[in-house]
């Protein structure tokens, strides 16, 4: 079976200093892995990285078997959903999910029609209409999700994106969304703070420290 994600001896840093080296880390087809560390302890870091947000300092980033170390981003097959939902104001829950697809060229109709099939996947059925003033913090994230659902990643990471919410939501909602990404056969990487929530997410937990040399 090939990963959905594997890195390589990747190694991370910013401006030429490198804080972190030789990560080896495979991700299998729906498989949901969760990285717990504290704050500012470069999880983060990991997940732009393997995006292609920041570049990596040495290593390989593999999708499908596929090299996207020099890849551009949107061209890897990964999402990312961050702590902060950052919908687009100006457009509606619809139109928010149908953004990828109409960068991807999917007509306008049927980008939309593809985006009210995953607000459904999401529980956000006839939300379409709706702002992202009028939305919940836990309806914005699944809002998120569907967005980051749309292009159809084979991995997705996942930047604590439950943090802004109360203990309860946060862990009910992330175990929705692991429930969603198995569905769908999507691999996913989940860095977090919260024991309970990497419990109630991750087949496999790991510590960060654990990844670093």
């Amino acid at each position: 079976m090939t990963p959905r994600l594997e890195t390589i001896g990747l190694s991370l840093g910013y401006e030429g200093e490198v804080f972190a080296r030789g990560i080896d880390l495979t991700l299998d087809p729906a498989e949901i892995v969760a990285v717990l560390g504290p704050s500012g302890s470069g999880k983060s870091t990991l997940l732009n990285t393997i995006a292609g947000v920041v570049p990596a300092m040495d290593g390989r980033v593999l999708v499908d078997g596929r090299d996207v170390t020099r890849t551009p981003i949107h061209r890897r097959g990964v999402g990312l959903i961050f702590q902060q939902p950052l919908l687009f104001p100006h457009l509606n829950v619809r139109d928010n999910v149908a953004y990828g697809l109409r960068r991807q060229g999917l007509g306008r109709d049927a980008a939309r029609r593809q985006a009210d099939e995953l607000l459904s996947w999401v529980d956000l059925a006839g939300y379409g209409d709706r702002r992202f003033h009028e939305l919940s913090g836990g309806q914005a994230q699944r809002v998120a999700l569907a967005r980051a659902l749309a292009p159809r990643p084979s991995v997705l990471l996942l930047d604590e994106p439950f943090s802004a919410l109360d203990l309860d939501l946060r862990q009910r909602l992330a175990a929705d969304v692991a429930d969603t990404l198995r569905q769908h056969g999507v691999a996913a990487l989940h860095v977090t703070h919260d024991p309970g929530e990497a419990a109630a997410v991750a087949d496999r937990v790991v510590a960060l420290e654990d990844l670093f040399r």
